[in-house]
């Protein structure tokens, strides 16, 4: 018989299961920022400008973005983890396609290769985690998920900074050996969640409940991206920070999220996905408005500290919403749903110009769009 954990509904050897799945959050978001720190040594290493080394960061967040509402497809065929282990396998590849590369036509391509690659592993990852735990523990493990994703987010410009102390390559060999090794210990699925292959349904993912998941994640991940954006840019004009304490300030966005994954999901739990999702959502809206005039570096840092918390808080409610707005194809509501948080951080940029003209009017904007998806969680559907 299993011996449960503590809480009583989750064997312990199940929740052991669970932690190469919650890797895998981790190794899409480092993958995908790795490249934030090391564009000079970069583009120096493969005779290219700084602008184009830059558009490589586009070459998988595009591709990842497009590509995802194909995972459920994928699965249908092959079964989650079966699409999962290879994609992990083509994720590799790409990677070594980066070491390799002599030009930078060579590495672009590894990196549309990666985030294709990603776009069949981020969002079957999260079905299979929901496969694996009772309704009663979805929000606790979806912000384990969510927390190691923005761990995934804050480590990743420091890993790249050291490996281009030395050279950029050895961040891929990195990302390559952690892609490998996760394409051998993912686990298989259950077997009362084994089916057999069927094309999936697309006419159920034409529900409100899923519009709303993917318009509440799109909000979310535009006003956690501008903020990221703002802190980097006024903790050098307004406070005249070296890049490395600027890498420090972002940072602390992930380190915040990884911290309290677990609490606010566990939090979404006792209380409810909504009233959590509203709060972590009207949460995010504050912290935005409030980053246009920090007095001192200590406000601006607990500004993307509260972001980093209520952001994590709101994409665990985002994911449970898309998860129970489809039973009969998770897989690709949730890719939906992804891919329309991932388009938000693909438009955040465009608040840059706003920006060089006034600070406050970029994080008010910011801060509208934040509240309008609070607003949105509010309606029942």
């Amino acid at each position: 018989m299993p011996v449960s954990d503590r809480t009583g509904d989750v064997p312990r050897d199940q929740e052991r299961s669970l932690w190469p799945l919650y890797a895998g959050g981790f190794l899409g978001p480092f993958g995908g920022a790795i490249l934030n720190t090391m564009l000079p040594e970069l583009a120096g290493g493969l005779d290219t400008t700084v602008t184009a080394a830059g558009s490589a960061v586009s070459a998988y967040l595009f591709p990842f973005a497009a590509l995802m509402p194909l995972a459920g497809l994928l699965a249908a065929r092959w079964g989650a983890e079966r699409t999962v282990r290879r994609a992990y396998v083509v994720y590799a590849a790409a990677a070594l396609v980066c070491v390799v590369a002599p030009v930078f036509g060579v590495f672009f391509a590894g990196r549309v290769l990666q985030g294709m690659a990603n776009a069949f592993t981020t969002p079957l990852l999260i079905t299979m985690i929901a496969d694996r735990v009772p309704a009663s523990r979805i929000g606790r493990s979806l912000g384990t998920y969510a927390s190691m994703q923005a761990a995934g987010m804050a480590f990743a410009p420091f890993v790249g900074g050291l490996a281009a102390a030395v050279d950029y390559r050895l961040a891929f060999v990195v990302v390559a050996v952690a892609a490998g090794a996760l394409a051998i210990v993912t686990p298989r699925a259950p077997a009362h969640t084994r089916t057999d292959a069927a094309r999936p349904p697309w006419r159920p993912l034409l529900n409100r409940g899923l519009g709303q998941a993917c318009l509440v994640g799109f909000t979310v991940q535009f006003a956690s991206t501008v903020i990221m954006l703002v802190a980097a840019l006024e903790a050098s004009d307004r406070f005249g920070l070296s890049p490395a304490a600027r890498g420090l300030v972002v940072a602390t966005f992930g380190v915040a999220g990884l911290a309290s994954g677990r609490l606010v999901g566990a939090l979404a739990d006792r209380l409810g996905m909504r009233r959590m999702g509203f709060g972590a959502t009207a949460t995010l809206a504050l912290a935005v408005g409030a980053a246009a005039w920090p007095p001192v570096v200590a406000a601006l840092v607990a500004c993307v500290v509260a972001a980093g918390i209520a952001g994590t808080g709101a994409r665990v409610m985002t994911n449970t919403l898309a998860l129970r707005s489809t039973p009969a194809n998770r897989n690709t509501a949730t890719a939906l749903a992804l891919s329309a948080q991932f388009l938000g951080s693909a438009f955040a940029p465009a608040l840059l110009p706003i920006y060089q003209q006034s600070v406050v009017a970029a994080c008010v904007i910011a801060a509208v769009v934040a509240g309008i998806g609070a607003l949105v969680v509010l309606v029942r559907t």
